[in-house]
């Protein structure tokens, strides 16, 4: 029997790299998944590749009215929520002297709004004793340039789950943040104007994380069933980073 064996989950952003990584192993390990995403193609193949126990539904999770679309969707079909992972985000990457203010407010309506509102809109179908994973990034606590307003916006991710655990506590509800470091994504690819410049990017992101590699989306998807599964049960408010040591370690580590 799957460590999540008839529980119900939803995976924001789960239609490709970390997020369908997670969803896919959640359905593994006995879970029922939503996967949120933009991207019609792409949630279908993620569908197709698990099967019945999953289902796609397209949102933007930067408007709030998509996401409560979402959550009527999963209670039309009489279901309630045991696991939310809110993964859906964006890196865009501008030095502080060119960021403007509608680059802002994408990153943080999609990465801070969206994340609030994601949990918000789902308390009435979220079952007492459920789980809750924010997806921040080793990059919440760096100062790297270039990263102002992303790495801003992740670090409200970690603090939003501070305070939500304390609120939803005296419903048995547990908020972990999951802090990915460099992993080898599609999103290094769509991030990058060439594949030469994703491979020079691939190659600089391993060097600077200590354990000299790229993170796999398979290993975030362990990481994420850990915060998911009763293995954390007495686990709540914290942050767990599979990261490579990026965070807190010197790269000639």
């Amino acid at each position: 029997m799957g460590k999540l064996q008839n529980k119900v989950a939803i995976v924001t952003g789960g239609s490709s790299g970390i997020g369908r990584a997670i969803a896919c192993r959640f359905a593994a390990e006995g879970a029922f998944v939503y996967i949120v995403g933009r991207r019609e193609a792409e949630l279908a193949e993620t569908v197709a590749e698990i099967g019945a126990s999953a289902a796609s539904i397209r949102g933007d999770l930067a408007k709030i009215a998509d996401i409560e679309a979402v959550y009527a969707r999963i209670a039309a079909d009489g279901r309630k929520l045991d696991i939310i992972v809110a993964n859906a985000g964006r890196a865009d990457a501008a030095p502080l002297d060119v960021v403007e203010a509608a680059l802002f407010d994408k990153i943080f309506d999609l990465n801070v709004r969206g994340v609030f509102f994601t949990v918000q809109k789902a308390l009435p179908i979220l079952n007492d004793n459920a789980a809750i994973i924010l997806v921040s990034s080793s990059l919440n606590v760096r100062g790297d340039r270039g990263m102002s307003v992303y790495n801003a916006s992740k670090a409200a991710v970690r603090s939003l789950a501070r305070t939500f655990a304390t609120e939803l506590m005296s419903r048995g509800i547990r908020v972990n943040t999951l802090s990915p470091g460099p992993v080898d994504t599609p999103i290094m690819d769509t991030n990058s104007p060439t594949p030469e410049a994703a491979a020079r990017f691939r190659k600089y992101a391993a060097d600077v994380t200590p354990m000299k590699r790229l993170g796999r989306p398979e290993e975030l998807a362990a990481a994420a069933l850990f915060l998911a599964s009763d293995d954390s049960s007495f686990s709540t408010g914290m942050e767990l980073r599979a990261d490579g040591g990026h965070a807190e370690l010197s790269p000639e580590a």
